[in-house]
């Protein structure tokens, strides 16, 4: 189905509002900023385990680290040079 501006909301399904919603949001994003979320968006960024990743979250990564009650938002590109220094550093 095409939606267009006219299109009323009733008239459409649940998928069609998912679309829209999914679409509206992947707009907002800002550009050049990449972010993943939570432990799980740290251990998919490294490669590694849950344990890991909460020692990197709690660790060098606390500077890219966005906390707030059990939302963690990481901030990727910080997140990757902080691991660069981390790596360069342990390697002396």
């Amino acid at each position: 189905m095409f939606i267009e501006d006219t299109t009323p909301i009733a008239a459409l399904t649940v998928a069609d509002l998912k679309k829209l919603l999914k679409d509206s949001l992947r707009e907002q994003k800002i550009p050049g900023k990449r972010y993943v979320y939570g432990l799980k968006g740290i251990q998919d960024l490294f490669g590694v385990c849950h344990l890991t990743a909460q020692r990197y979250k709690d660790g060098f990564l606390a500077p890219a680290c966005i906390q707030n009650g059990r939302k963690i938002i990481v901030d990727a590109d910080m997140a990757i040079d902080l691991f660069k220094n981390y790596q360069y550093e342990n390697a002396r």
